[in-house]
């Protein structure tokens, strides 16, 4: 069932039941006449509305309960707009429940037409929210498969688009798991290649004596087994694109004919006498220093100038600010659909575990970890426990604006003091304030003096 449209009810009442069915008949009505069976139709409908009676049985005189309720439909589901309906008399109680998270209050005797209004506005802000996310989602996509919100991420995408039309030997650099073949991929997609092969070869996956038959074919009877004459992988990218992953790890032997294919384009199968030409694009990569592998004679300095016409250097996931969580919600989406399942998204720490995270294995531990947790979840957000990930993490920026301004206050005065030796005089020349300025956000912050 679409959660378009889907109205969740809490509401003990059976006489108020029937009047919100009849009086919203253009939504589709759930209705609920306590917490177990509220939670329930939430997980189940996935409602984007919900209007909650604060006076809800085992104790429908208190508020205790509709507050509990609205804390766990929170919980299971922070987009959710929650309508707290209630009594007269019992302002302060809407009111921290606005507090908690809900999106607006109404007093009973309940008006359906001003109800109504609240309830239509709720769901056009749904709307609105939901496009805007897919709007954010397209933006942070600009090359096939790459998602990128950072700026350094965004100016290497434009780097690709612009290397892509140009027959243009490029290397790629980073750690593993940053998604070197997505962009050699990128790059191929982009290019006038794009309906020709794209052919990778991982250097370090092949055993080294194997790797020159693999990457440059063999005639029959060139050695033992050799019964049919079989293409290299070189030759099967003929008109596309050949993609050398780990080239760091490519065996310093074979490195020289490498380099002369580089140049002649043509190759010689093992055992073959002519060569042959062949047409293709050269992308590489690896996640080693290639200028230590030169000064240890590894590697050598002519292959390297040659396969590095265009260098781009990939950031690790713990260098792109903000992407940790864009990318995991792309990955939701992606396992979601693979598995059948419909998560709606994380919880807060899980969100926040996310974006603070190291990240030592990339992008690739990061979609394993999404993945298992899709698989494992049981609520409608994935927790820290659904990542087997903890939540402690004291280098975590806030969200809200007062708190990211006392923090950054706050490192602010401790830097100028440490600057001055802790000369108050000196540390508020530093900051640009009066001593009894700096005197007062020392109190304000609790920072005392020599810490």
């Amino acid at each position: 069932m679409s959660d378009d449209s889907i109205l969740l009810i809490v509401e003990d009442d059976p006489g108020l039941q029937k009047q919100f069915k009849w009086g919203f008949e253009k939504y589709q009505i759930v209705i609920a006449g306590d917490r177990p069976e509220a939670i329930t139709a939430l997980r189940r409908y996935q409602p984007s509305v919900v209007t909650l009676d604060l006076g809800l049985p085992p104790d429908p005189t208190n508020a205790s309960e509709g507050l509990e309720t609205l804390k766990e439909i929170l919980q299971l589901a922070p987009t959710t707009k929650v309508i707290v309906v209630t009594g007269n008399d019992d302002r302060d109680n809407a009111l921290q429940a606005i507090a908690l998270g809900a999106y607006d209050f109404y007093q009973k005797p309940v008006d359906l037409d001003v109800l109504n209004t609240i309830i239509q506005r709720a769901f056009h802000l749904t709307s609105l929210e939901n496009e805007n996310s897919k709007l954010q989602q397209k933006n942070h996509e600009p090359l096939n498969g790459i998602i990128a919100a950072c700026k350094k991420m965004q100016e290497i995408s434009r780097t690709v688009e612009k290397i892509a039309p140009m027959q243009i030997t490029t290397l790629l650099l980073g750690e593993s798991g940053t998604g070197k073949e997505v962009f050699a991929r990128a790059i191929h997609d982009l290019s006038d290649r794009a309906k020709k092969p794209f052919v990778p070869v991982n250097c370090a996956a092949i055993p080294e004596n194997l790797l020159e038959s693999e990457l440059f074919g063999y005639e029959k009877g060139a050695f033992t087994g050799a019964v049919k004459q079989t293409k290299g992988k070189i030759e099967y990218a003929d008109g596309g694109t050949f993609f050398l992953d780990e080239i760091g790890d490519l065996p310093f032997n074979l490195q020289s004919k490498l380099l002369r294919f580089i140049q002649e384009r043509t190759i010689e199968r093992l055992g073959g006498r002519g060569e042959i030409p062949v047409d293709v694009r050269i992308i590489c990569a690896t996640h080693q220093n290639i200028q230590n592998l030169i000064q240890q004679n590894a590697f050598r300095e002519d292959l390297y100038y040659r396969i590095s016409e265009m260098t781009i250097n990939i950031p690790p996931l713990r260098e792109r600010e903000g992407d940790a969580l864009i990318i995991a919600t792309a990955l939701l989406k992606k396992f979601n659909d693979q598995h059948k399942k419909s998560i709606k998204g994380f919880t807060k720490e899980a969100a926040q575990a996310i974006e603070t995270y190291e990240w030592p294995g990339n992008i690739r531990q990061l979609e394993n970890k999404i993945k298992r947790a899709v698989i494992m979840a049981e609520e409608a957000l994935i927790t820290l426990n659904d990542l087997e990930m903890d939540g402690e993490n004291h280098d975590a920026l806030p969200l809200n604006l007062k708190e990211v301004r006392e923090a950054a206050e706050t490192l602010a005065i401790k830097r100028a003091l440490n600057f001055s030796n802790h000369n108050v005089s000196n540390a508020a020349k530093l900051l640009g304030i009066t001593r009894p300025t700096l005197y007062s956000l020392l109190g304000k912050y609790n920072i005392v003096l020599g810490d």
